[in-house]
């Protein structure tokens, strides 16, 4: 049995083996030979006897003076289940170069040992435990505790990481302010909800629309970011010439793609004065190209509207609410005053509540607060 450097093989390990591996002058030649011994421990390429031989140089290579060949060992065993705990504990305990791959890879680390690795490791650390293929509830509770916002950012963007809602509580209450910490945690698909409410006062309007479109909130709350965003989308987002129709379909499909086009948004929308986004909807739930859907809803008849309206499945018997929203927002006009949306938006509210007994009451008491916050519009 014999370890052939020159030819890139491990054909076997003996007693002999090992001394001359430890008795050469060369950090190259050690690195090189530990690192193919490791990888072929790692394998499994080993019998009882060899691996018993392989631990042997591990725990005499992890004092080795040459960092070479330290980090050829953690880089060929990070991923090896029959690393004995002991030499992994060390290998996490030394230089980063080191140490990073096994925090970041060993399986063989156990909870315990991670959370008392947490303490003692550096930034660099952190980040490489935060990104493991796994990290359970608990570690992830540790890591936020650190307080290092590009560690919790790290954390949150691992879909391999367990987080539960008190550990997200406390990110917020400690680095929620971070923007990378706001992107990664905005973007985990087991938010919740009332993590994602806490949210929408602290991200950008970005984020703002990415929680709308992909997490449950609640509906007055989701309607409001709705039609902020389409307000920011016809004012001052989009560039001059921008298509505001095409705006409002890509909007509209991705609240349908996760489930958030929901009848009561697109109602409270048109009641605003969104006429876009309720074109853009109706099209999509009824499945139609937006222009034949609009030609059908803009009909003068009273059939156009109801026919697109009926194919779209949204409830039947809403349907009288909807076409008094429709009719009241294309009766009034923008005066072209200052302010104009915020009379036209608080007119239109005032006509909807006097013709009110087909509303949900729900939606009634979303409008009759919406009407109060543009009471003062003059």
């Amino acid at each position: 049995m014999t370890i052939s450097h020159q030819s890139g093989s491990v054909d076997g390990l003996g007693q002999a083996d090992v001394d001359r591996l430890l008795a050469d002058d060369s950090p190259m030649v050690r690195a090189d030979i530990a690192g193919k011994v490791a990888q072929a421990f790692s394998i499994g390429a080993f019998g009882d006897e060899e691996r018993k031989i392989g631990e042997e140089i591990f725990r005499r290579m992890i004092h080795d003076a040459a960092v070479s060949v330290r980090q050829a060992l953690a880089e060929n065993l990070k991923k090896s289940k029959d690393l004995p705990r002991d030499i992994a504990l060390s290998l996490a305990r030394d230089v980063d170069a080191v140490a990073l791959p096994i925090l970041g890879g060993s399986a063989v680390l156990t909870d315990d040992d991670l959370l008392q690795l947490i303490d003692r490791v550096n930034h660099a650390g952190k980040l490489a435990i935060a990104g493991r293929e796994q990290v359970s509830p608990v570690v992830s509770d540790k890591l936020v505790s650190s307080d290092d916002p590009p560690v919790v950012a790290t954390l949150f963007a691992n879909p391999g990481a367990v987080v539960t809602g008190a550990t997200m509580e406390r990110a917020v209450a400690r680095v929620g302010s971070d923007e990378q910490v706001q992107g990664a945690l905005v973007r985990r698909h087991d938010l919740p909800i009332t993590i994602a409410e806490k949210l929408v006062a602290l991200v950008s309007a970005n984020l703002r629309d990415y929680l709308v479109t992909h997490h449950e909130l609640p509906a007055d709350m989701a309607a409001d970011l709705i039609i902020e965003s389409r307000e920011r989308a016809t004012t001052a987002l989009l560039p001059e010439g921008s298509d505001t129709y095409q705006d409002s379909e890509r909007l509209v499909a991705q609240l349908y793609q996760n489930g958030r086009l929901t009848t009561s948004l697109v109602f409270r929308s048109l009641c605003l004065g969104d006429i876009s986004f309720f074109e853009s909807s109706l099209a999509l739930l009824a499945k139609l190209p937006v222009v034949n859907a609009r030609l059908l809803i803009h009909d003068e008849g009273p059939l156009g509207l109801k026919a697109i309206y009926a194919q779209s499945k949204l409830p039947a018997g809403l349907y009288p609410a909807f076409r008094i929203a429709f009719d009241t927002v294309r009766e009034v006009r923008y005066d072209g005053e200052a302010h104009d949306r915020e009379r036209l938006v608080r007119r239109v509210l005032e006509r909807m509540l006097t013709r009110c007994e087909d509303f949900e009451p729900e939606d009634l008491d979303y409008l009759l607060r919406k009407l109060d916050q543009y009471a003062g519009t003059a």
